[in-house]
């Protein structure tokens, strides 16, 4: 059970990026980060480490979406505050979920080797 609740990160980060991607127009790719999910059932490192990989990059793509919404909002003298914290919030909840590959639980199912970086 404590496994599927740490899983449950990776799937909430890339089903908000694809709400995000969809939201601009790339169905393709939001349908690919759709799918991804289903590399959590993959016992292998390579699904860990394309998750991760995956997971990270989105992080940086929420703080460019960020700071580029932010800049926007102030350019137009409109409140910009909760933009931010939520965004920001989903930017924790990403590398989190990128982090979470990092558990040793989560490890031992993908069966990624040596020890977790501290």
């Amino acid at each position: 059970m404590r496994f599927f609740a740490f899983l449950a990160v990776p799937v909430l980060a890339l089903l908000l990026l694809a709400a995000h991607l969809a939201h601009a127009g790339w169905m393709a790719m939001a349908a690919l980060a759709v799918l991804l999910t289903g590399l959590l059932a993959v016992p292998r490192p390579w699904a860990a480490r394309t998750l991760q990989v995956v997971l990270a990059v989105a992080a940086v793509e929420w703080v460019r979406t960020t700071v580029s919404l932010a800049q926007l909002r102030a350019q137009h003298d409109e409140p910009y505050l909760r933009l931010v914290a939520i965004l920001g919030a989903v930017t924790l909840l990403t590398a989190l979920a990128a982090a979470v590959f990092q558990h040793p639980t989560v490890r031992e199912h993908f069966r990624l080797r040596g020890k977790a970086s501290a």
